[in-house]
């Protein structure tokens, strides 16, 4: 089983998303999740450095500038979900990830604080 590693870049992108109120209450995440063409054409147009502000982990071993290196996708790009952000909540408690468990969590809670949600 892969490692991962927190990519705290991403996760003050995150942050500052939040703080802008660039979030996505309500989606389907399995809808709106970045697939593979989504993704390409995003690093057609972008830096790695900023494809992986959009990744909660980094995979342990893995070469950056490769798709594999950034895993727990929380946006569509654009901006964060709250869909996303229990996705990579619940992946990472799956598979014992605590770190970008926690990381995610910690994320969902002030998405849910600056949206009012009590």
């Amino acid at each position: 089983m892969a490692s991962y590693a927190v990519n705290h870049d991403a996760v003050a992108h995150a942050r500052r998303l939040i703080e802008a109120r660039q979030y996505v209450l309500d989606s389907d995440w399995g809808e709106v999740q970045p697939d593979a063409a989504a993704q390409n054409a995003y690093l057609e147009r972008h830096t790695w450095e900023e494809y992986a502000a959009w990744h909660l982990g980094l995979t342990d071993g893995a070469n950056d500038d490769t798709k594999a290196r950034y895993a727990f996708g929380y946006g569509d790009l654009r901006r964060v979900h709250r869909s996303g952000l229990i996705a990579c909540v619940y992946r990472a408690a799956e598979w014992r990830h605590k770190q970008v468990e926690l990381a995610a969590h910690d994320l969902l809670q002030r998405l849910d604080v600056r949206a009012g949600i009590t």
